[in-house]
């Protein structure tokens, strides 16, 4: 687990731009079941987190069709309410950072860190609106 002082700041980047910590279980159990669609940010410490994924994610909710709802989970902090969130995301394999978009509790899109790492911030947008444009 890493410590509160060390996450503040990754945590924020996304909190500032609206997205809602989920710190429990029931917390995402509640997140993932409400109606609409619903971006869940599986957040990191690591460098591809910070580069990419959660300016890419912040950038694409700047287009006109966007999520209703905008939520992150902490791998190697909230572990229980990480762990919950994956088990939304199977088939997948468990991977941080992590982008999944539901629709009415249904997965529908999702970036792996594998889609994630190496790729600029822009790229991962335009996937994310692409994935807006077609289910929000």
């Amino acid at each position: 687990m890493y410590p509160a002082e060390l996450v503040k700041p990754m945590r924020e980047h996304l909190t500032q731009a609206g997205f809602e910590e989920l710190h429990t279980v029931e917390a995402v159990d509640a997140a993932i079941a409400k109606e609409g669609t619903t971006l869940v940010v599986v957040n990191s410490v690591c460098g591809c987190a910070a580069a990419n994924a959660r300016p890419g994610a912040i950038d694409s909710i700047q287009n006109e069709k966007h999520p209703d709802h905008l939520v992150t989970v902490f791998a190697g902090v909230d572990k229980e309410a990480v762990d919950k969130a994956r088990g939304y995301m199977i088939p997948f394999p468990p991977s941080s950072p992590s982008i999944a978009l539901f629709k009415d509790g249904e997965l529908v899109h999702m970036l792996e860190r594998h889609h994630i790492e190496g790729r600029p911030a822009e790229i991962i947008s335009e996937n994310l609106k692409d994935a807006y444009n077609q289910f929000c």
